[in-house]
């Protein structure tokens, strides 16, 4: 995530302490949050711990999808459940595995049956910082953009850890798909992302693939229907 001012991108023109018992608070825009896990029984908590408490309290409903792990994943969901007594949070469990990307059109289908404004998606893996989420849904909640993601190559991503293989895949990968679609992205593989609901709506999110491909595959999707794009 960069630090400071937010930038935007539009596809256009490019393109732990325990939680505390959740209350109820009422604002204008309806947010939901997607957590998609698999395996993710010794970092799901932590992940739901390190969502803001004003985030929570706000959250129409944090959805924690289980995709079909054969771990204690789902057990370890309702027991966060039980013992924060988070009315919000909705724990599945998928009978099936849906993959990387069937398991996100899960979560986003629902949100739009629901009719919610904005969702931001968090993994399971604690590889991406809940803590961000504010930040990352500021310009999809002010209508300025109608998807937003946290970019890992701004900064210093080397110093940030980020292996030289990958840094350096990840550069050559961007190039070509910034050359191929006319867009002026900084990457295009963070999962950690942020949409508005009607933008959705827009999409044909079927035709995005069910494994890891569907994050570039969404970004293709927007920038057809030339939507918005924000990097933060």
């Amino acid at each position: 995530m960069r630090k400071g001012k937010r930038s935007r991108v539009s596809v256009s023109d490019t393109n732990t302490a325990t939680p505390a018992r959740v209350e109820e608070k009422k604002h204008s825009s309806q947010l939901a949050i997607v957590v998609v896990a698999y395996f993710a029984e010794r970092t799901l908590r932590h992940v739901l711990e390190q969502i803001p408490p004003e985030v929570v309290k706000r959250a129409s409903e944090i959805i924690v999808l289980d995709d079909a792990s054969t771990d204690k994943t789902y057990d370890m969901g309702m027991q966060c459940k039980k013992e924060w007594d988070w009315k919000n949070l909705t724990i599945i469990h998928n009978e099936k595995n849906l993959g990387y990307g069937g398991n996100q059109k899960k979560g986003y289908h629902m949100c739009m049956d629901k009719n919610y404004d904005v969702v931001a998606m968090l993994h399971g893996d604690a590889q991406y910082p809940p803590s961000k989420i504010p930040e990352l849904v500021a310009s999809l909640e002010a209508n300025e953009a109608d998807m937003s993601f946290g970019s890992r190559m701004s900064g210093s991503p080397l110093k940030g850890g980020m292996p030289i293989w990958k840094f350096i895949g990840n550069k050559f990968l961007t190039i070509y798909a910034n050359a191929t679609l006319g867009m002026h992205l900084s990457e295009y593989h963070s999962g950690f992302r942020a949409y508005r609901i009607d933008a959705l709506k827009k999409i044909d999110l079927d035709r995005c693939s069910d494994n890891f491909v569907f994050d570039t595959d969404i970004v293709i999707e927007f920038k057809k229907k030339n939507l918005r794009i924000a990097e933060t």
